[in-house]
């Protein structure tokens, strides 16, 4: 294995429908990401971007072809070891945020420790620390509707990053948000959550935080038709 390397995709390919309903929605892909890099995936809606990060990141099976990250063989995981392997080492996050309603800022933030079976105290204490990081120090014990659009980002960050993954997956992570406040939050993530052992994926439409990345992939058609580099 290559230790800089994070993710690696060989063949991949994905199916939907059947019979004359079948359609491929990404042909052939292969793929690196390094740890150290934030890499950006854009391109038109339809073009098989979402489809390829969720089976890089172990949510969607592929077709035919292969998935390693951090040199493991996702896909020969069963669903249990899966499960176990994103959480221990991903963080997800999503445009809608995700977050629930019913609970505080730090215990949304809490929850993937939670799932790990630490303790609730020490849990909540962490996701504390995690949203003082994140310029949300006064906005701890209250309800998600109670925040802005980009505070409910910064805490959605916040939860993806409280475990400590090596992998962080961001979906469309500006389109809720207007164009000064997503960079900002971009900018952030690349000064204060980049490191050297952590590789960020991000899809995204919004060619306004193109500068924020490493390298840029271009998805047309399912498959990925350029690499570029934003940095000199």
């Amino acid at each position: 294995m290559n230790e800089h390397i994070a993710i690696q995709a060989r063949g991949l390919c994905k199916w939907f429908g059947e019979a004359d309903a079948r359609t491929l929605a990404v042909s052939d892909v292969h793929f690196t990401a390094n740890f150290g890099e934030m890499l950006f995936i854009v391109g038109p809606s339809g073009s098989g971007k979402t489809t390829f990060l969720s089976m890089i990141s172990g949510i969607l099976r592929p077709s035919s072809g292969s998935v390693e990250v951090m040199g493991e063989d996702l896909w020969a995981k069963d669903n249990n070891a899966l499960a176990d392997f994103r959480l221990n080492h991903m963080g997800f996050v999503f445009q809608d945020f995700h977050l629930f309603p019913r609970l505080t800022t730090a215990e949304n933030v809490a929850i993937p420790l939670i799932l790990r079976g630490e303790n609730w105290d020490r849990s909540l204490d962490r996701a504390r620390e995690m949203l003082r990081m994140m310029n949300l120090g006064k906005r701890l014990d209250i309800l998600p509707i109670q925040l802005s659009g980009g505070e409910q980002q910064r805490v959605a960050i916040a939860r993806s990053l409280v475990a400590g993954p090596e992998i962080l997956v961001m979906d469309e992570p500006t389109a809720s948000l207007d164009g000064d406040t997503g960079k900002r939050i971009i900018a952030f993530v690349k000064e204060k959550i980049l490191n050297p052992q952590r590789c960020i994926l991000i899809v995204t439409h919004d060619a306004r935080i193109n500068e924020f990345a490493d390298r840029i992939v271009y998805m047309e058609n399912g498959k990925i038709s350029k690499f570029e580099s934003e940095e000199p």
